[in-house]
């Protein structure tokens, strides 16, 4: 089966639904064992105008994923899950072509064993191994980046804690890299660990995380500073609901410290957003205000300032079109939401960019660099707006259309081609479960 060929897309998409719809019914052997499947199909249209500022830069293609799993419960102490993944793509004409976020032809998603040991009557302690997903908090740090057509996942082991309202996770996990038409592989030469805790203070209304993220890798580069990093990552987040559920808050700060190539590291990040519903109102109204911040580097080649996002999910705090990340940013947004009919929901929203440090770089929602900083450059970076309407038609279908126009600042102009970038997008999405 060739990756870019639709009608291999169609035809497998439809097996795996039909086989979904056939067998999504539990499957006992005795009391105590049961199996569970589920499956999903996503389709999306990306058109991009514009792409990178450049105007040569135009195209439209189609993304796929497929995925499969199994959930195996052997009573209350064990289970195993497996999940199988199919990332197409049609032909992508962009800078980077069809990227490892992009296509990936066959691959396991999650492949782990849960050993669950009861501690007591409000106490128990999950081990867990294998190859899983990781999600913390709002996962402005670490997330499965569910946007990406190829989705993030990890090669480790976990020890998950719950005892009254508090969630205490420790772990060791490699990030897996795509490898498109080959088996993926987790990265050998990075380690990944930490501790994160959660604890629900004030049941609905106040909840708190704590947490110690530690990322070694031998080689990275920041600003002119290059080398083995040992960077150690401190936060914590606070969030909840007031006002009787209207006003969603939640604040978020983190600091780094460590080394990188034998210079000093020093960053730190913050992280804010705050809904309030008018419930009561027509159209169910909902207005909602953001705070974004990640420190960028003053010494190019010295000491490092600039904060390391780590595996973030960035479109949902910094913009749709992935253009800004959570490095050497400063970025205010709001933005107005809309239920015109029940499960319609319209947004739209704005965002500003500045560079933290003028003299650091303009990096991307991937980490990469996308405008060295220059001599005497501008901070303004430029301004965002996302419009977005999802509509959920039943209990297994979803669909999304958005469109993003970003509109470049002084810097972008400074730096090299300066069209804006446009990004309309279209997405179908499909689930079974039993």
């Amino acid at each position: 089966m060739r990756a870019t060929d639709p009608r291999a897309v169609r035809r497998l998409g439809m097996a795996v639904l039909a086989g979904s719809a056939l067998m999504a019914s539990p499957v006992r052997g005795q009391e105590s064992v049961s199996v569970s499947l589920a499956a999903a199909l996503r389709l999306r249209v990306e058109g991009w105008s514009n792409f990178g500022f450049d105007p040569d830069q135009d195209d439209t293609f189609l993304l796929s994923r497929i995925l499969f799993g199994t959930d195996l419960r052997l009573g209350d102490h064990f289970r195993v899950y497996v999940q199988a993944r199919s990332s197409l793509s049609t032909p992508r004409d962009l800078p980077g072509g069809r990227r490892s976020i992009d296509a990936d032809d066959l691959g396991l998603q999650n492949a782990f064993l849960d050993v669950v040991l009861p501690l007591g009557e409000d106490y128990r302690l999950t081990a867990r191994g294998g190859r899983q997903e990781m999600s913390f908090g709002k996962q402005r740090l670490v997330s499965p980046l569910d946007w990406a057509n190829t989705q993030r996942t990890f090669d480790g082991a976990r020890a998950i804690l719950e005892a009254k309202g508090v969630t205490a996770q420790g772990y060791w996990a490699r990030k897996v890299n795509v490898r498109k038409s080959d088996f993926n592989v987790s990265d050998d030469e990075s380690d990944f660990f930490g501790v994160y805790v959660t604890d629900s203070l004030v049941a609905g209304s106040l909840g708190l995380d704590v947490y110690w993220l530690a990322l070694v890798r031998d080689s990275a580069a920041f600003n002119g500073t290059s080398g083995k990093e040992n960077r150690q990552t401190i936060g914590a987040r606070v969030g909840g609901a007031l006002a009787g559920a209207r006003l969603h808050y939640d604040v978020e700060a983190a600091f780094q410290f460590g080394a990188l190539a034998g210079k000093d590291i020093s960053a730190f990040m913050v992280g804010s957003q705050a809904t309030y519903a008018f419930t009561r109102a027509p159209v169910r109204p909902r207005v909602l205000v953001g705070f974004d911040y990640g420190s960028g580097d003053a010494n190019p080649g010295g000491e490092v300032g600039t904060f390391n996002q780590l595996f973030p999910l960035g479109h949902a705090f910094l913009g749709y079109a992935d253009v800004v990340g959570r490095q050497n940013v400063i970025s205010p947004s709001i933005g107005v939401g809309l239920e015109p009919v029940r499960g319609l929901n319209i947004a739209i929203r704005g965002y500003r960019f500045w560079r933290a440090s003028l003299h650091d770089a303009l990096y991307n929602a991937g980490g990469a660099v996308v405008r060295a900083p220059g001599d005497g450059a501008s901070r303004s970076v430029g301004s965002e707006l996302d419009f977005t309407t999802a509509y959920r038609f039943g209990g297994h279908l979803t669909g999304l259309v958005g469109y993003s126009r970003f509109f470049a600042g002084r810097f972008i102009e400074e730096t090299g081609p300066s069209e804006d970038t446009g990004f309309l997008y279209a997405s179908l999405t499909a689930r079974l479960s039993n």
